[in-house]
């Protein structure tokens, strides 16, 4: 807050005292006053004038700048409030309260909708646990079905992989409450997710290429399992019809990290629409000629990256492969993503 500006906020108070000099002119010349002391007089009035605004504008400058840094200063601006002293004058201490009510009543409803959504979201995990037991009951039914229950099967094994990827978003967003960091080696998390896609690679006829799999890194296994799974279903959704599907699975390490890379020879990724692969609901030009496509798988693996503080990137030819790349740090301090 600049003095010309304070002082244009106050236009109309100098224009009162400009008035009331003015007047008291008056009465001094209707008394035949001497140009001496309408000058001292003058010089007093105006000093006073001068004094107060100097006061006041010190007083809310330095509350107000106050107020600024520490606002600067904050990761949560919400908590201004509580970092501000109380200033010393009536509008300051006006303004203070309406921001403290302000703010305890965004934090209420803010409290509110938190445990509406964790309500919503345990009624979603327990309902995904009731539903895997019919499902399991099914597929165990269909297993021995002989050929049709084969087909049987591969439709409950989609519907158990939707199912499951509504459990792991519901879990996404509080990903930090749900993981155990620790050396994990990256063959036996593939392994553990290939034999839940098995069934699928082998409908398709997919060759698995790894190497470099007998890599430890730190991450927390279970997620790191399910975002092998999820990047094996969408390679499976884009494999192109003009030669056999292949995935390769390699590592890459430097001094600062090792990198993994899921490669298939589908039908790539068009340039325009790699940026914007890892948004929420983006299918992109080859999710409109796929009917199947939700663009929710790579949205929650990027998410899941993030949040394990694992860098994860794409790279992609048009008809030839797709990449997606996840970068684990070699850092001795884990730092997950700030919430």
């Amino acid at each position: 807050m600049s003095f010309s500006s304070f002082l244009k906020d106050r236009l109309a108070q100098l224009m009162i005292f400009l008035a009331g000099y003015l007047i008291m002119l008056c009465f001094f010349g209707g008394y035949h006053a001497g140009g001496g002391q309408i000058a001292v007089i003058s010089v007093c009035y105006w000093s006073t004038v001068a004094a107060a605004l100097v006061y006041g504008y010190l007083r809310e400058h330095g509350f107000f700048k106050r107020a600024f840094d520490s606002l600067k200063g904050l990761d949560k601006k919400y908590l201004l409030p509580e970092m501000t002293e109380e200033p010393a004058f009536l509008e300051g201490r006006l303004f203070s309260e309406m921001l403290y009510e302000a703010g305890k009543s965004m934090c209420e409803n803010v409290s509110m909708h938190s445990r509406r959504a964790d309500d919503f979201r345990e009624y979603i995990e327990l309902w995904v646990h009731e539903v895997k037991l019919p499902i399991a009951s099914l597929s165990l039914m269909a297993h021995n079905d002989g050929e049709q229950g084969e087909r049987y099967s591969a439709q409950l094994a989609r519907i158990d992989s939707y199912i499951e990827n509504v459990l792991y978003y519901s879990r996404s967003e509080n990903a930090n409450k749900d993981y155990i960091i620790k050396e994990t080696p990256l063959g036996r998390a593939f392994k553990e997710s290939a034999l839940k896609s098995r069934e699928a690679l082998q409908q398709r006829n997919v060759t698995v290429n790894t190497q470099g799999l007998d890599k430890r890194v730190m991450t927390d296994a279970k997620w790191l399992e399910y975002i092998f799974t999820q990047l094996t279903a969408n390679s499976l959704k884009y494999f192109s019809p003009d030669r056999p599907p292949e995935i390769s699975i390699f590592t890459e390490e430097d001094e600062q990290c090792i990198t993994l890379h899921f490669r298939d020879n589908g039908i790539g990724i068009p340039q325009s629409d790699l940026p914007y692969i890892f948004e929420k609901s983006f299918t992109g030009e080859n999710g409109r000629l796929h009917s199947k496509s939700t663009g929710m798988g790579l949205y929650i693996t990027g998410s899941l990256c993030r949040k394990l503080g694992h860098k994860v990137t794409a790279a992609s030819a048009p008809g030839e492969y797709t990449d997606i790349m996840i970068s684990f740090g070699k850092n001795d301090i884990y730092r997950p993503e700030a919430e």
